[in-house]
């Protein structure tokens, strides 16, 4: 089948080589070779760099755009940190260079960073040790999850179950079921928190730890946490929490004061890495001390003569995570970005997040039904009013992209009708705020007088509406 190139003119090239002088001979064996050069199309070098220029203008991020992803924060961060990751120190570090042989001078500074952010993160979050071998949200809740089963293996504990509440992230449940538990879910009240009659209901000698997402996804912070973690610890029970939205309360809240065990932390969100694309990661795990034994191995020590080392003598590890030094590029953005904010701007940033989300609640609630009160970092609000006319969330979202902005989550939580989450994140500006809420208030005024148009939204990308769902199950990929 013959190729067909749309911009392919015959004859064109990019660079004209002259004529060798010197003897050559063939680098790839003649096994290896094609009988006939391969079709490629024949551009010019402008015509291939206006091309991919063109393509780039089509994508989406938060260097172009606003992008209100709930749950995800999907915000800037400094470009400070992306540089210092850029350092041949540490982009050229082999992962097997010696530690403290010959050589092994020049992975100290790694492993220095490493150890170092341990020790911030683990004051961040009031934990007495962490790992920073987690590669991503997920992992890090997969490690949890061994390390509790771990401590009940060693105190001989007969533990089948972990509850989990119906407002946490959808990944608590497979990470938990994945260690070997049955899940048990439990409902949430009227306020949009869990219900402490059904939670205690579903706690008994067989549970082996609840998995708490605080603030959790409708953006909200259970008050009765030392209430809860007092239930679990009666029965030898652990809490475990779901950090992923540590950005709604850092430096005002540690979940080790108030009685958690365990906690993983998502750097992709509430540091310096970026987020999406399918990553890069990372889920640090921080945990008591009771519980410092059997953290994953390797951790970095360091030594009474000043250097670090890997440590891999750990009896009672859970074991290999991930290799070396974790994703280690994802911690130095985050150790430069503490080290840039410091304490107070580490607070700051968690009241301007807080703030940002209130902000916008605020001002969309004439328009929008909002199932909840005050929120944390992100606000949930429902296209319900909107479905009286026969727009969904989806048409919402759809009408932003037309907009120049990208549509916030829609459809989670599970728990809220037609539910769109919006986290505007600590790093927008008021100016940035303002024009998506006034993007907003238009769609739900258009939702009223003339439904079709958002039904048809949206019409000024490259492809309009797609099929999503006949997307997923009938993938072309082209094999």
């Amino acid at each position: 089948m013959k190729l067909i190139f749309e911009k392919s003119a015959p004859g064109r090239t990019w660079v004209t080589f002259p004529e060798c002088d010197v003897p050559t001979e063939a680098q790839i064996p003649d096994r290896f070779r094609r009988g006939e050069p391969p079709e490629l199309p024949e551009l010019s070098e402008l015509d291939v760099v206006r091309h991919f220029t063109a393509l780039s203008r089509r994508n989406f991020g938060v260097d172009t755009n606003f992008y209100p992803l709930g749950s995800c924060t999907m915000k800037y961060n400094p470009k400070c940190c992306e540089e210092v990751a850029r350092y041949e120190g540490f982009s050229g570090l082999h992962p097997l260079l010696p530690q403290l042989r010959l050589g092994g001078m020049l992975t100290q500074g790694a492993l220095q960073v490493v150890y170092e952010t341990e020790r911030l993160l683990s004051e961040i979050v009031g934990m007495a040790e962490v790992t920073m071998q987690p590669l991503a949200g997920a992992h890090g809740e997969l490690t949890g999850a061994m390390i509790i089963a771990a401590y009940h293996r060693a105190k001989g504990n007969r533990k089948t179950k972990v509850i989990v509440p119906d407002s946490g992230h959808g990944t608590n449940p497979a990470s938990a079921a994945i260690a070997g538990y049955r899940v048990v879910s439990v409902p949430s009240n009227d306020r949009g928190i869990m219900d402490l009659d059904a939670f205690g209901a579903a706690l008994d000698d067989e549970v082996a730890a609840l998995m708490l997402t605080s603030p959790n996804t409708l953006g909200l912070f259970n008050p009765h946490i030392p209430e809860i973690a007092k239930m679990i610890h009666e029965v030898d029970g652990l809490m475990y929490c779901d950090g992923a939205n540590l950005n709604a309360t850092m430096g005002k809240c540690r979940p080790g004061d108030i009685g958690f065990d365990i906690v993983h932390i998502n750097l992709h969100k509430t540091f310096a890495a970026p987020h999406g694309g399918g990553g890069p990661g990372a889920g640090p795990v921080g945990v008591v001390k009771k519980l410092s034994e059997f953290l994953p191995i390797s951790l970095v020590i360091k030594r009474n003569d000043g250097t670090y080392a890997l440590q891999y003598d750990r009896p009672s590890s859970v074991g290999y995570i991930a290799p070396f030094y974790g994703n280690f590029e994802v911690i130095l953005k985050t150790y430069v970005y503490i080290r840039l904010l410091g304490r107070e701007g580490l607070i700051e940033a968690s009241e301007h997040a807080v703030l940002n989300a209130n902000y916008m609640m605020e001002k969309l609630k004439p328009f929008y039904h909002f199932p909840y009160g005050r929120c944390m970092h992100e606000c949930i609000l429902s296209a319900e009013k909107q479905l009286e006319h026969g727009v969904r969330a989806l048409d919402i979202a759809k009408g932003l992209i037309d907009r120049g902005f990208h549509p916030p989550t829609i459809y989670f939580p599970l728990i809220v009708k037609e539910a769109m989450m919006i986290e505007p994140t600590e790093t927008e500006s008021r100016e940035t705020l303002d024009a998506f809420i006034e993007a907003m208030i238009e769609l739900a005024r258009i939702a009223e007088s003339d439904p079709e148009a958002l039904h048809q939204a949206p019409t000024t990308t490259p492809v309009s509406r797609l099929d999503e769902v006949a997307a997923a199950r009938n993938m072309d990929l082209g094999i």
